[in-house]
């Protein structure tokens, strides 16, 4: 109770703890989304391998509906970077290189640990197919860094759009993915390259950036929030019905189409409902979350945020790996995710992965403060170990 009490008194008058909370419940999803949507499977040799219960069971997919919570992230992030945007005390460049050294730093950290890790693995004998498949489950959430960091630099002009268009700013990014999509899937799509749809990746995770920044702009009220939310509903719908969008909102291995790496319209439809719901719930959750109890787990949620992105992978890791080591198949860790009973030992498996998060968390949150400490030397070694990292996880080395 004081340390609840102490965050309270800290906590300034004007802090917009609706904000907070909708950035603490996004964030939240992605390793929930991760633990209970991502599976694996022993082959001969003791090696894990990556694997989904979506695969087998489709009753799942309206899971992800809820769990793919990356408009949210995008609009309270586009809400949260028009406040630091006025609040620059320098100029516009000097603004972005204190935002991008925020996101730099704790990917710089997780991947070059993971670089030690993996040279560790291999000496004592891990299955090189294990250090594969768990170096891909750490660089799988980053692909989101990059394009957050590309986003953000776009904020003064976002900022010059929505005070030219208000919500409309966002329109034209809607109609770009929705051009690309008709040429991905529509009557011409054997002719149109595959590389198309990463025509997609900026347009489609800035639209929810770009609600957010005309929202922090005041140009997004009660009105246009319910506009955003029926009109994301009835979009969905029709996608879904109509012209048989895949249901699942996340990758599901040996599908044909997926809709999120590239975005496609079916996202964007979901950000709008989930932006809109957001925007007219922003009064009640701040109220609710007047109540210090409620309070505490936000902040420390919000100030971990990257520490929670970069290694929720690596928790759940820590508990596979040296189970398919030692003890082979565990039921909802390391064995194949296509019965009903998995489904239920991993979400009982959820709070093992939770408590090795926050053990993990407590050494890793450091990154995510200024390296003032640190060298010029072990910087450099830091970058060098993140590339070696990152060329093995992309199968270059």
């Amino acid at each position: 109770m004081r340390f609840v009490d102490r965050i309270e008194q800290r906590t300034p008058a004007h802090r917009d703890r609706a904000v907070d909370g909708l950035r603490a419940l996004a964030l939240l999803a992605v390793p929930t989304g991760h633990w209970l949507l991502g599976g694996f499977t022993l082959d001969g040799e003791g090696a894990i391998h990556n694997a989904s219960p979506l695969s087998t069971f489709g009753f799942l997919a309206p899971a992800s509906w809820v769990l793919q919570m990356l408009g949210i992230f995008f609009l309270v992030g586009g809400y949260a970077s028009v406040l630091s945007y006025r609040r620059r005390p320098g100029g516009t460049g000097e603004w972005l290189r204190g935002r991008i050294a925020r996101l730099g730093r704790p990917v710089l950290g997780v991947t070059a640990v993971w670089a030690a890790l993996i040279a560790a693995g291999s000496a004592v004998g891990v299955p090189g197919d294990t250090l594969r498949t768990g170096a891909t489950l750490v660089i799988q959430p980053l692909w989101f860094v990059g394009v957050y960091t590309v986003i953000t630099a776009l904020t003064p002009s976002c900022v010059r759009a929505a005070r030219a268009m208000g919500a409309w700013a966002a329109v034209p990014l809607l109609g770009s993915v929705a051009v690309v999509d008709l040429l991905r899937y529509g009557p011409y799509a054997e002719a149109v390259p595959s590389w198309l749809g990463l025509l997609n990746v900026l347009p489609g995770w800035l639209f929810a950036y770009q609600l957010g920044v005309s929202w922090g702009e005041r140009r997004i009220g009660r009105r246009e929030a319910w506009v955003l939310l029926m009109g994301g509903v009835v979009l969905f719908t029709t996608l879904l019905a109509v012209f048989h969008y895949p249901a699942s909102m996340v990758g599901v291995p040996g599908a044909a189409r997926t809709n999120s790496h590239p975005p496609s319209l079916l996202v964007l439809a979901l950000a709008a409902a989930q932006s809109g719901a957001a925007i007219l719930l922003r009064d009640r959750l701040g109220a609710l979350l007047r109540r210090p109890a409620l309070w505490a787990p936000v902040v420390v949620v919000n100030l971990s945020a990257m520490t929670v992105l970069c290694w929720h992978q690596t928790a759940m890791l820590a508990a596979a790996v040296p189970a398919s080591l030692t003890a082979g198949a565990v039921p909802g860790l390391t064995t194949a995710p296509d019965t009903l009973g998995w489904i239920a030992a991993r979400v009982a498996w959820l709070p093992v992965f939770a408590v090795l998060l926050v053990l993990i968390a407590r050494y890793a949150r450091g990154f995510e403060s200024p390296w003032t400490k640190a060298t010029r030397t072990r910087r450099a070694a830091a970058g060098i170990l993140a590339a070696g990292f990152t060329a093995f996880a992309l199968g270059l080395a």
